[in-house]
């Protein structure tokens, strides 16, 4: 009797991952050994691993003694002599596409494969810069879509400035600057001359738009200017590059805004913290908190920042998700952005400036990811659901792959993001497994039985459920368990988040909790020494606690309420942990 559900083995060619990561993995660079590998994949593994090798050596300044033509030739031969034992098994049985690594286990390790083998990056030869591949970039465009749609109803408007920032202009703000010194990329040189000026690349905007917002507003009728830019920028992280969490190039937007008052301003910073709230819990389905940085981890030159802060349960570190904040009048006054009120009188604009990056990626991976691979939310995911035909033996296999195609047809006429594999050189347990590896939320099985009684089976990622739906009601329930398996990560996600929060009132709570990797949330006396101290005093292997944010849903806090670190009267809860 046939049997769909009946996995087989094969494993994945060997994927040149650097290890340079914070996520408990070691910083030293180690090879794996070539696993056996199919006919049709050696070769091309063969390269990659060589590839690999001269790459690694270069990075570390040894050389290596090995043949890349002799390698590839016994790469050659193998795969020939397999071919030849093979030539009966045009189809692969094989499905061992599954992870090296354990999530719970080895995080490091398990997020450096998903990220290569569900393929939504491919290293590059520059240490932390990566190739995000068509099934990371759908991710960011869909974002985007919902984004941009968003702010234009703001009356905000797309504008692109150049990369490249004089250092004049750079160093004008210098509390500004000094905080992004040492991440700023300069160019020296064009060909073999040395430049006579030094030309920065833009690790943020401000300085770069800031002269030219002087130049454009001059009277109360040129405000509010509300700009954004779709862009890349560069901060060259020395430390531990993470793919999508800390990379020395990424992907954002960057909005910057100048208003005549103080108030509106401050209505722009919240409602703009509100669409990065929807794009994490209703977009990526991960919960964050909304709330206010300290003094010491606001941006910059800044008046004051607010964010949404995500938490990764199996790191017990908490990620910055996207920050909105309010300057005040520090840039305006530096950059001399003055207008005429209505009133005939001078004065200096209030701005704001707001971002998220493609760091959402990597968040979202980090929280739904499990031991198969990548769980991706339906909203975002490119290919909500994938259709894979089930031929066995006589079956009436042209009548299968019509009615997988009808399905596909019917699926995106109504919206969903549908797609079939009709792939020949593929059992249908080695696609279950490869779509599985990455993320499809809805896995759509039409076999002869299916045929017979005009129905599908779905089986859905998230939890590996089967359901058996007539065509009749497809649409329908399909729109529905996609609902599900959107609303069921989230609330997956929230409880193993929530778990991890704990209060501390007193030092010894707070070093308990965090030697358990947990949020802790504590009373504060929101003194910028006492916060510095709490650094200090908690430094070690995994690094430093800090301060996340101070939620703006604040507990009740009790009259006469003591710091958790300083023993002195508290103003306010604060969330606390190591992060990313």
């Amino acid at each position: 009797m046939f049997d769909r559900a009946k996995s087989w083995s094969m494993p994945v060619p060997w994927s040149n991952q650097q290890k340079d990561s914070t996520l408990g993995s070691e910083n030293e660079t180690k090879v794996k050994p070539l696993s056996p590998l199919c006919p049709l994949s050696l070769r091309a593994a063969g390269r990659r691993y060589v590839s690999h090798l001269l790459t690694t050596a270069t990075e570390k300044g040894k050389s290596v003694n090995l043949s890349l033509r002799r390698f590839i030739a016994m790469a050659g031969k193998g795969a020939s002599t397999a071919a030849a034992k093979g030539k009966k098994k045009e189809v692969k049985k094989e499905t061992g596409l599954g992870l090296s690594y354990k999530k719970d286990e080895n995080f490091g390790e398990w997020y450096s494969e998903v990220v290569v083998n569900g393929e939504m990056i491919e290293y590059y030869d520059i240490s932390g810069c990566y190739i995000l591949r068509p099934w990371a970039m759908s991710i960011w465009e869909v974002m985007q879509t919902f984004f941009d749609a968003e702010i234009k109803k703001m009356k905000i408007k797309n504008c692109y400035f150049p990369l490249f920032v004089s250092s004049g202009v750079l160093q004008k703000e210098k509390d500004h600057i000094e905080g992004f010194a040492p991440e700023v990329a300069w160019v020296t040189k064009s060909g073999e001359s040395e430049l006579e000026m030094p030309i920065a690349i833009r690790p943020t905007s401000e300085t770069v738009m800031y002269p030219y917002f002087s130049k454009w507003i001059r009277g109360h009728r040129d405000l509010p200017l509300r700009l954004n830019q779709w862009c890349n920028v560069v901060r060259w992280e020395f430390s531990n590059p993470t793919p999508f969490i800390r990379s020395r190039e990424f992907l954002w937007q960057e909005g910057h805004t100048a208003f005549a008052t103080k108030e509106e301003a401050d209505t722009e910073v919240l409602d703009i913290l509100e669409l990065y709230r929807r794009i994490y819990e209703e977009f990526l389905a991960v919960p964050v908190i909304k709330g206010k940085k300290s003094e010491h981890e606001k941006f910059a030159g800044g008046l004051y920042t607010t964010t949404v802060e995500a938490f990764v349960p199996n790191t017990g570190r908490g990620v910055q998700g996207a920050t909105s904040h309010c300057l005040g009048q520090n840039f305006a006054k530096m950059f001399e952005i003055n207008f005429e009120n209505e009133k005939g009188e001078k004065a200096m604009v209030w701005q704001n400036s707001w971002a998220y990056t493609t760091r959402t990626i990597g968040v979202m991976i980090m929280v739904h990811g499990d031991d198969k691979g990548l769980v991706l939310p339906p909203k975002v995911a490119s290919v909500q659901v994938i259709v894979i035909p089930v031929p066995y033996k006589d079956a009436d296999t042209k009548g299968i792959f019509d009615a997988c195609a009808a399905t596909v047809k019917t699926l995106n006429e109504s919206g969903i993001r549908a797609e079939a594999d009709f792939r020949d050189n593929y059992s249908p347990g080695w696609k279950y497994s490869q779509w599985e590896l990455k993320g499809v939320p809805l896995r759509i099985e039409i076999g002869p039985k299916d045929f017979a009684n005009n129905q599908v089976r779905a089986v859905r990622r998230d939890n590996s459920t089967k359901h058996d739906i007539p065509m009749t009601d497809l649409v329908e329930r399909v729109q529905d368990m996609l609902n599900q398996i959107q609303e069921s990560l989230f609330d997956a996600a929230k409880q193993k988040r929530d778990a991890c929060i704990q209060r501390a009132h007193t030092w010894e709570e707070f070093a308990e909790a965090l030697s358990q990797k947990k949020m802790i949330l504590a009373p504060w006396c929101d003194e910028e020494e006492v916060e510095k101290d709490v650094k200090t005093r908690t430094k070690g292997d995994m690094g430093a606690a800090k301060s996340l944010c101070s939620p703006f849903d604040q507990p009740e806090l009790p009259e006469g309420t003591l710091c958790f670190a300083s023993g002195k009267p508290a103003k306010k809860w604060t969330y606390w942990g190591r992060s990313y």
